[in-house]
């Protein structure tokens, strides 16, 4: 037996279609699977990205679901090649019904219902952070991680414990990926800048401290961003080494608190999931952080990391064998949807 999901992805810059299958011998052994959270055997047909980006600038809600409006029936049409199906081998619809831009959501949703209505398939809107947990679960050897939950707008730290899905930690104020882009607007990078930092970085040979605020386990990085364009502003200090001094710092903080959750609830795994977590440096201080305590870390490749259709379309089965169904007057998004909240 096999259930096949398209799933749509429009949180922010990406526009991502997904198509997951789930394969299992005894669908009601499947069910109970899903419903204790247990890990099923599955797989990734398509998975296509298409990102809006700029060579200047940040991200403008309005423009980026202008991209996602021009992209959304070639994406369809990529996704539904690339795995070797027609629309009517498809079994449910998913998509990001939150947290992120409204804007952007909206046209998610929008073609989610279209496709939904058309082709007479079950709806199933889902939370995108948790989706990012549950790809990493499918493409790795993870079981029961720690996810360390790295964006533009999220920053958290989650795992399922008792029973539900939990935030063990997570930012006061901004996404780690945001205040990254925020910094690259400032030195004259367009948007995303998160890459390009990173490569400054590498050529970073001076560290200049930075404030660090880890409270509890929680972080906050709007004081550091002030902090760092002041420097900057200053013309005291290269690019290069405030880029590397920025990662060095918040990423010390990330680890600290993505190893704090580790001790609280006993696991022995730490995923890493969102587009920041492609970053190389980031890996390799989560490497050591593992390393030292014995910990298993697992980072999905990057196509998974990044924001992508196919996380939606896996959490889609894992919903519908769930028994989430979303009716069509219910698919309101949902811009402020936490992820302690599903």
């Amino acid at each position: 037996m096999k259930l096949t999901c398209l799933g749509i992805e429009s949180t922010a810059h990406t526009f991502g279609i997904g198509i997951a299958q789930a394969r299992f011998t005894d669908s009601r052994a499947a069910v109970i699977a899903a419903k204790q959270n247990a890990k099923l055997n599955g797989e990734i047909l398509a998975n296509v990205i298409k990102q809006f980006t700029t060579k200047s600038g940040g991200i403008i809600p309005a423009e980026a679901a202008d991209h996602h409006v021009d992209v959304c029936d070639v994406a369809i049409a990529e996704a539904l090649s690339a795995a070797k199906i027609a629309m009517r081998d498809i079994d449910i619809v998913s998509f990001s019904q939150g947290p992120g831009i409204g804007h952007c959501l909206r046209v998610g949703a929008a073609a989610a219902r279209t496709l939904s209505l058309v082709h007479k398939k079950p709806l199933v809107g889902v939370n995108h952070c948790i989706s990012h947990l549950e790809i990493g679960k499918l493409l790795t050897a993870a079981t029961d991680p720690v996810l360390l939950y790295v964006s533009g707008a999220n920053t958290q730290v989650i795992a399922f414990e008792a029973g539900k899905y939990r935030i063990f930690g997570e930012t006061l104020d901004m996404g780690v990926g945001n205040m990254l882009d925020q910094f690259a607007r400032q030195i004259g990078i367009g948007f995303p800048g998160g890459p390009q930092i990173m490569k400054l970085a590498a050529a970073g040979k001076n560290y200049i401290e930075l404030p660090y605020v880890v409270k509890g386990m929680d972080v906050s990085f709007g004081g550091i961003l002030t902090n760092i364009r002041r420097k900057f502003d200053s013309r005291n200090y290269g690019k290069e080494d405030l880029c590397y001094s920025l990662q060095e710092t918040v990423f010390a903080m990330l680890v600290e608190v993505a190893e704090r959750a580790l001790a609280h609830t006993g696991k022995s795994e730490l995923l890493l999931g969102g587009g920041v977590a492609c970053n190389t440096r980031l890996q390799e201080m989560c490497r050591i952080m593992c390393r030292e305590r014995g910990a298993r870390l697992y980072v999905p490749e990057k196509q998974f990391l990044v924001d992508n259709g196919a996380q939606i379309s896996w959490l889609g089965i894992l919903e519908y064998l769930k028994g989430t169904r979303t009716a069509v007057e219910n698919s309101a998004i949902l811009p402020y949807w936490r992820t302690d909240e599903v």
